[in-house]
């Protein structure tokens, strides 16, 4: 049974993980950023600075947008721009769940983190739209989060399965973001500035929502429209680094070697004129929502402390730096909320069913075991987007009673942690959190929670 004061710890764990995930509305965030006459179109630059916008006289727009925000964000932008301006129907791209029937724009569901054969099609629309646009015409792109799995377009030398494959092995490696996108653009026709190649000679602007610490736009979604500064000499590298070359297809090293060796088309670099006619916004973060996540931890009563706006790494292994950090913290005299926002990542051991934040929550829960903090607490590890890995919760929430409970439903938490089934220990805990699909998504965000104990 739970205590009135662990109660409220999770409550409160919740309601600042919601703070996090409004401050990245796309709706909101998208109408902010828009306004526009029969004859004119706004865009903000700069979501702090309204007075800073790229106007034009577009006589037609072309909209596509993608990621798991991609049905809020394009409704918002129905909104605000009139229909005389739209060139045909719009196209979205997003994830199942976030699936909506609007008026302008033709919404397709699509496979993430994998991708699947739906998504693909649905790439190809994409990219036949891109490439009608004409010289003084806009495409209006609006990319999310999960963009990169969303819209496979590989190249024609290798085929969606074996593009899936790569995906897949460089998922179960452990591989960070950026080695999975840099593998990504080098197999694919619209990642790393392809559809900003396939647009021109139109103009371009992209409003994004980044899920990527540090907000590099070239890594967000795989930077389909801004230009790739890696290569394939680096995408073959993080294969032989992870132990992968001989693993992926044949025709996947074939074509990385060829391209290494000038026998195929590099992605678009900086000094491609292609990119004189684009232009771009950031319109969410994980750095605002992380704010907005501490602005609401002081309204609850918790002083605040950003553990750190980059977390990332192993996720098991991120969790043991937070309980030997926290061991500093034994003996607090008021609430604090401990904050952080990242991607971390899962080295796969096992067949379990989990995702990095569920591990993350169950992996906390028995260091903290070990090291006995002597306080009321509570751990929250949570996706934005409200999905963790191929499950239906949006992460963890566990606290000093968690473990017991799991031991009372005959569950060994260190077993299953073994081999990745996190989601069944936190599962039979009651310490699963599931939200549903967000309709956003700017990474992660975990919460901890400590109360003196009276």
């Amino acid at each position: 049974m739970e205590s009135e004061s662990s109660l409220a710890l999770r409550d409160n764990a919740f309601a600042i993980y919601q703070a996090g995930v409004a401050a990245a509305d796309p709706y909101l965030a998208v109408k902010n950023c828009l306004s526009a006459s029969a004859r004119h179109l706004a865009i903000r630059l700069d979501i702090g600075d309204p007075s800073k916008q790229r106007l034009g006289k577009w006589p037609k727009i072309h909209l596509i947008a993608f990621g798991k925000a991609a049905s809020a964000m394009a409704k918002a932008t129905e909104e605000m721009i009139p229909e005389s301006l739209w060139a045909g129907k719009g196209i979205a791209v997003t994830y199942y769940e976030n699936v909506a029937t609007l008026d302008h724009t033709e919404v397709f569901g699509a496979g993430h983190p994998l991708p699947d054969v739906a998504g693909y099609k649905a790439a190809q629309r994409l990219a036949e739209k891109a490439s009608r646009a004409q010289a003084g015409e806009l495409v209006l792109t609006l990319v999310s989060g999960g963009g990169s799995a969303l819209i496979p377009c590989p190249v024609d030398a290798i085929s969606l399965p074996e593009k899936c494959e790569v995906t897949r092995l460089l998922l179960a490696s452990g591989a960070d973001i950026n080695e999975i996108n840099c593998v990504r653009k080098h197999l694919s026709q619209l990642k790393g500035g392809g559809l900003a190649k396939l647009a021109s000679p139109a103009d371009l602007h992209a409003l994004i929502l980044s899920d990527v610490l540090g907000d590099d736009l070239s890594a967000i979604a795989s930077g389909p429209t801004v230009p790739d500064p890696s290569t394939f000499h680096e995408a073959i590298r993080i294969l032989q680094n992870r132990q992968l070359w001989q693993q992926v297809p044949v025709s996947v090293r074939d074509h990385l070697q060829n391209g290494a060796s000038g026998n195929a088309p590099e992605t678009p670099k900086p000094n491609d004129p292609i990119f004189e006619k684009t232009g771009h916004t950031l319109i969410g973060s994980n750095t605002i929502s992380l704010n907005a996540a501490a602005q609401m931890a002081k309204h609850l009563g918790y002083e605040p402390v950003i553990y750190s706006d980059h977390l990332c790494g192993i996720a098991r292994e991120t969790a043991e730096h937070w309980a030997n950090t926290l061991a500093d913290f034994q003996k607090i005299h008021q609430p604090m909320a401990f904050l952080a926002g990242g991607e971390t990542t899962v080295k796969l051991a096992g067949n379990g069913l989990g995702g990095r934040n569920q591990e993350m929550a169950l992996a906390f829960a028995l260091f903290e075991e070990r090291k006995k903090l002597d306080a009321d607490w509570v751990f929250l590890s949570a996706g934005t987007d409200g999905r963790d890995g191929p499950t239906d919760a949006a992460g963890g929430r566990v606290d000093a009673g968690s473990l017991t409970r799991m031991r009372s439903q005959g569950i060994d938490p260190i077993a299953l942690l073994s081999i990745n089934d996190s989601y069944h220990a936190l599962q039979a805990s009651g310490d699963l959190l599931i939200t549903g699909a967000t309709g956003t998504n700017v990474a992660d965000l975990q919460i901890l929670l400590i109360h003196p104990k009276t």
